[in-house]
């Protein structure tokens, strides 16, 4: 007998989206705010202003004790126990095989404790690997934290001032990857620089019951600066501009870190063995031999927008590539896309490259990712 299907979970700040008008669409299991009102407006109020997301779909999962280090060195690709406290790193849970079963963030958040942050859709799947490659370090122990924290972002150049006012954390201290403990508008919170935007920015996270307090807080000290509440939408197609991947598009359990040209984060050089290890040598080894596919960035000559799963065309129609993500983009006034194209048509300025786009071959150039890179 087939089960009913599972409705899907809210976040804490759920009925602050509702109020807001939010257009909210199932995504990972989670009901969750795809837009608020014009995505490109949201948009453009990230690369010029700030933007507030609620990011609670995300997957926390704890890691404690004298060996923890060790034990996330053997789950992971990265070089976990070489992180400093207070730091944070972007790595990869990989297959024994060496696909991606994920990538991930992971926080120190003090000598014997890390958090491992995953994506919602890949929640479950890290904490269950995780937990059992972790089984054999006595000194290790996994946490499923996931109903422990709230997250939001204030995404922008605004967002350090935003943030000032409602908190006494040394911000200016605090580098890019890097989390400190804190205080924001009087609730406990793990406030980190990363994001997921291209731009600068923080996330806050915190207790559920905190999390309503701390959106009013933000949303009432981000009105003179111009801060929106922003959605999953706007989050794609600011992440696509800053060439950043998505796991399911340019992230997959069929290809290696090698395949999408993030060899950097698997480090070889770590004491002891990891899971994917020798696959990842010998596709370390195909990768420097023969050049797989390359992710590149695609700009249209045309209006047309390319979509994943479109193929990629040389001059004589032969297909060399495959789009993994694309949208019109709101910075640059035209359709983009990243793709997996052969080496020999992976230069910048390619000439002849077209995507297919329902039967009809359309013109695109080639570039070099990102398309957007913010000023320092």
């Amino acid at each position: 007998m087939s089960q009913p299907p599972t409705s899907p979970r809210h976040t804490a700040l759920d009925a602050s989206h509702r109020a807001l008008g939010a257009t909210m669409t199932d995504f990972a299991g989670w009901d969750m705010p795809l837009r608020y009102g014009s995505e490109r407006d949201e948009h453009t109020a990230v690369r010029t202003r700030a933007g507030l997301f609620d990011l609670s779909h995300m997957g926390e999962i704890t890691v404690t004790g004298p060996q923890a280090g060790e034990a996330l060195d053997h789950a992971l690709v990265g070089h976990l126990s070489a992180l400093a406290v207070g730091r944070a790193r972007y790595t990869m849970i990989c297959a024994p095989d060496g696909g991606i079963l994920d990538d991930l963030i992971v926080y120190r958040l003090a000598e014997q404790e890390f958090m491992i942050v995953a994506n919602a859709s890949n929640a479950q799947v890290v904490l269950d690997a995780v937990t059992e490659r972790a089984a054999g370090f006595a000194g290790a122990a996994v946490r499923d934290d996931r109903d422990a924290y709230a997250l939001l972002a204030v995404q922008g150049p605004e967002s350090p001032g935003i943030l000032k006012s409602v908190t006494d954390a040394d911000l200016d201290g605090l580098k890019y990857y890097a989390g400190l403990p804190g205080t924001v508008a009087g609730v406990p919170a793990l406030i980190a620089r990363t994001g997921y935007t291209g731009e600068d920015g923080f996330e806050l996270f915190v207790a559920p019951a905190d999390a309503e307090r701390l959106w009013q807080a933000l949303t009432e000290a981000g009105v003179a600066a111009g801060l929106v509440p922003c959605g999953l939408s706007c989050r794609d197609t600011l992440r696509l501009e800053a060439g950043m991947p998505l796991y399911g598009h340019e992230l997959t359990t069929a290809l290696t870190p090698f395949d999408a040209g993030l060899g950097r984060v698997v480090k070889f050089d770590k004491a002891g063995d990891f899971v994917g290890r020798a696959a990842l040598e010998a596709a370390a080894e195909k990768a420097a031999a023969t050049p797989p596919r390359k992710l590149v960035g695609l700009i249209a000559e045309g209006r047309r927008v390319p979509r994943a799963g479109y193929a990629v065309t040389d001059a004589s129609g032969a297909v060399v590539g495959e789009v993994t993500s694309g949208a019109p983009s709101p910075t640059l006034g035209v359709p983009i896309a990243m793709a997996y194209v052969d080496a020999a048509h992976a230069a910048p300025g390619t000439e002849g490259v077209a995507v297919d786009i329902r039967g009809t071959r359309e013109p695109h150039r080639v570039v070099a990712l990102p398309f957007y890179k913010r000023e320092r």
